[in-house]
Order: structure tokens, then sequence, then C-alpha cells
């Protein structure tokens, strides 16, 4: 068993829980009380989990949407700034095992901005993470700029996870399987991210740092196509799409236990760029675990997935 950091795994705090709760509507009650135990727990449930992965250590994440929900920016701001000092004192009890990224109140970018770089420094999160977009307001906004140039300044990696659309496209009407994490989320999340690269965001903020999970929402797989429809419409940009995907953006495997996809990504991306995370407790950490322990892969690359890559880009110890 090769040891892992996990990258996408995701608890919830006392203030937030609100925010969840409506999320749980049409999952039955007895699996939704089971995610709430698993989220709310740092101890011997999270612990055993990791256990059965061969995850040495979790970086800790929000589970959605948190306060992108909330409509009062101060409360927003007020609730992300607790939460992150809930998880912090989590940390503090088990820093062998837990790190975190950030939880932010979009709705003020100044005070996004100055609460990244508190948790950066003070905190020693390894970024953020942000649950898509905010009342529909995108990150690619220009009233988000003074967020992404403390963001850059910082080296800090913003972690883009998926978010229900602002409204479902009609092609889904009908389909209530169809509109979350089948297909809406990925959709959601891959269109969030080609917001950023064709409205020139990483031409502004070119050190700017990107990830998502779920291999690259499928990303990816359309590098060529990306390229090949800018250029046929004219996009005016300093390098071709796929260019900002490979330099700007980097991928977890969450919720993806497939050699396929696997495979693509490495070799559309590079092996540098491709990061494991369990996606616990919303997937099964002891099937994503086996998964990275037994896909075909050189065994020097299936280190540097399932650890290695992850420590040198976000700056944590081995394992």
């Amino acid at each position: 068993m090769v040891k892992k950091i996990a990258l996408e795994e995701h608890f919830l705090s006392p203030g937030l829980i609100e925010y969840w709760r409506p999320t749980m509507s049409e999952v039955p009650p007895a699996h939704g009380e089971y995610l709430f135990r698993n989220l709310t727990d740092f101890g011997e449930l999270r612990l055993q989990a990791m256990e059965g992965a061969g995850i040495a250590r979790a970086v800790l994440s929000i589970a959605g949407p948190g306060v992108q929900a909330e409509r009062d920016a101060a409360t927003a701001t007020r609730r992300a700034r607790e939460s992150n000092d809930f998880l912090a004192a989590e940390i503090a009890k088990r820093p062998d095992r837990y790190s975190g990224f950030a939880h932010l109140a979009m709705q003020d970018p100044g005070g996004a901005a100055d609460e990244l770089e508190r948790c950066v420094r003070e905190l020693k999160f390894c970024g953020a993470m942000i649950n898509g977009h905010t009342h529909g307001q995108y990150l690619d906004h220009s009233s988000l700029h003074p967020f992404w140039e403390r963001a850059e300044a910082l080296g800090a990696t913003i972690y883009l996870h998926p978010a229900d659309p602002v409204a479902q496209p009609s092609v889904l009407s009908g389909y209530k399987v169809l509109m979350r994490p089948m297909w809406g989320w990925g959709f959601e999340t891959g269109s969030h991210a080609l917001r950023l690269i064709v409205g020139g965001h990483f031409d502004r903020f070119p050190r700017s740092r990107l990830m998502i999970g779920h291999l690259g929402e499928t990303l990816p797989f359309l590098l060529w196509r990306f390229d090949s429809r800018a250029k046929f419409h004219g996009v005016k940009l300093n390098k071709p799409p796929s260019q900002y995907i490979r330099d700007n953006i980097v991928v977890t495997t969450s919720g993806m236990c497939s050699a396929e996809p696997l495979n693509c990504s490495l070799a559309a991306l590079g092996a540098d760029r491709v990061m494991f995370a369990a996606d616990h407790p919303f997937e099964d950490a002891t099937e994503a675990g086996a998964f990275m322990d037994h896909v075909p892969l050189a065994e020097d690359l299936r280190r540097d997935i399932a650890s290695g890559n992850a420590a040198r880009y976000l700056g944590l110890p081995k394992t």
C-alpha cells in the first residue's frame, strides 16, 4: 500500500451546517446521517477511513456550499473566519495527519484576500477551496481581481470545487440524476474553469494556481478541440487554451477510480500535474486508496501521484 496525501477531504464546522443540510434534501435520511457523522468527526471515524486507504495526510476542506450560500457579506465573512479557526484548532490536535484549505467569503473580495493571507501565513493552510460561483458571480469577475492579486502573490492554490448551477440547463430537464454529481457538476465546474481561460484570467495573473477535482472535469480530454475552436473564433490570448490548462491547472483523482481518465490526464497534462484525492466521505476512501494502489503504473509515478506531487506543489511534509 503506497502512502498517500489526499486533497479533497471534507468536513463541517458548527456554523456552516445550516448551509449544508439543504443539499441533502434528496438523500436517504440514513445516508445523510452517515455523511454528517463522518463530516463532523476528526477522530476515530476519519482516521480509520484514512488508515484503510493508506492516507497519511488529509487536506481538509468545507463540504459545500458553505458561506457561498449566505446573502449577507458580513455574516459570510464572520462565519468563514470562524470555520477556519475551528479547522486550525482541529489540525493542531493532529498536525501529523491533517492540513487545511481555507474557506472564504467571496462576497467581499478584499476581505477574502485578507482571510486567505491570514490562513496561509498564520494558520499555515495550503490555499483555499471555493465552491463554484457565489450567487451567480464566477471567479473571472473583475471585482475579484484584488483577491487574485493576493492569491498570486502568496503562491496560494485555489481548489475550484463543484456547485449547483444558477439555473439547470433545459437539456437536463426531467432527469434529476443528471443534474448534480453524475453530469451537471462536471459541466458547471469545467465551464467555470474555461471562463477563466478565455476571459484572459491567466494572462492577467500568469502565476495563479487552480486545482480541479475529478481528473479535470473532462478538460484534459478536449485540449485539441479548445485550441482549434479558439483559433477559429479569433480568441485573443497570449497562449493557446490548452497551454493555460497545462501551466496553471492541476487536477486530482477525487471521485474518479478509473484507469482511462487517469491515463488521459497524465498524457495531456504531465506526470507532475495529477494528484490523489478520495473525496471522503462522499466517496469511499478505501475504494479510492485501493485504486491508487493497484492501477497499472510505474511505481515511481504511483508514488508521485499518491503523495509526491502534492508535497511539492503545496509544500506539505513528505509521507
